[in-house]
């Protein structure tokens, strides 16, 4: 009788799937993990256990009691005028910011990518405003978009008024211009990566069929770079849904009647100014359940189109 002996790779199908072929490199990639599960994973656990309870600053010392409250947080923050409308305020962000950051930085990216003088000039400058502080770019939007600024000066009549970003209707889109541009270098950066990896032979196919330039950028260049057309997509939409810095250097806090106040904006003023983390964790955990969404929807859209 012949005993049929078991696959190696059926009894460690399950330490595989959990570690890879490689083992060592858990090993390698654990204090990693271990600082993610630390500085990431544990404050989003803790952040879902105070939005459902009733949590407010103690001595240090005190252990007061923190009942269960269920959806109570969630139910006040929602009814919150001034939270809707930081919602609202971030999605006009994401609609401006967003499809500006992809087309700008893959034009700026494919102009940088061809034969052109002083091209590691024109890299370095399009980085030096992502590398730059933000507290000392501010001043120079402040000094271009303010009443009496370059921009006012130049618009001449047409300048608005109340003025930009003390205009409830344009600080945000003024501010989503100045991310754009702060963080543009950065984009053309992954860019110009992905254009490396397009093969030269697919260009000179499309120009013997006789494609022009714009033909050969919509045939060859877009789908060629489509894997970090999705990447940029997904940090734009990540880093935008977080806004805070830019608001609250911009327009002093969140602008006229909350037109630039961001969740998290509003987040730091209801959970540390007005001692309500527990509402504040409320909006934490429902705008990072809006983010997985949208980079589900863009992975899947961009991923499907990519397959």
């Amino acid at each position: 009788m012949t005993t049929l002996a078991t696959p190696p790779g059926a009894k460690r199908s399950l330490w595989h799937r959990i570690v890879g072929r490689q083992p060592l490199g858990l090993l390698f990639s654990s204090p990693y993990l271990a600082f993610v599960i630390l500085v990431f994973a544990f404050p989003i656990v803790y952040a879902v256990w105070i939005s459902f309870h009733d949590f407010f600053f103690a001595a240090p010392g005190a252990n007061p009691p923190r009942p269960f409250v269920g959806f109570d947080n969630y139910v006040y923050a929602f009814t919150n005028d001034q939270v809707l409308r930081s919602f609202a305020n971030v999605g006009v962000f994401l609609v401006i910011n967003v499809p500006l950051t992809v087309i700008l930085s893959l034009l700026l990216a494919s102009a940088l990518n061809r034969a052109v003088h002083a091209r590691t000039f024109l890299r370095v400058s399009y980085y030096v405003p992502y590398v730059t502080a933000s507290v000392a770019v501010v001043a120079v939007w402040l000094f271009l978009f303010n009443g009496s600024g370059l921009v006012n000066t130049i618009l001449g009549p047409l300048a608005p008024d109340p003025s930009w970003l003390i205009n409830e209707h344009l600080a945000m889109p003024v501010i989503a211009l100045y991310v754009t541009w702060k963080q543009l270098g950065f984009y053309i950066l992954l860019y110009l990566a992905a254009l490396q990896n397009v093969p030269k032979e697919l260009y000179e196919s499309a120009a013997t069929d006789g494609a022009g330039r714009i033909r050969q950028f919509f045939s060859v260049t877009v789908p060629g770079v489509r894997p970090a057309t999705l990447l940029v997509l997904l940090i734009s939409t990540v880093t935008g849904a977080n806004l805070f810095t830019e608001p609250y250097l911009l327009t002093a806090g969140g602008g006229p009647n909350g037109a630039s106040t961001s969740p998290v904006l509003m987040m730091y003023q209801l959970g540390i100014q007005q001692g309500q983390p527990d509402v504040a964790a409320a909006i934490g955990i429902v705008l990072v359940i809006g983010v997985l969404i949208i980079a589900f929807i863009q992975n899947r859209f961009v991923g499907e189109r990519e397959s």
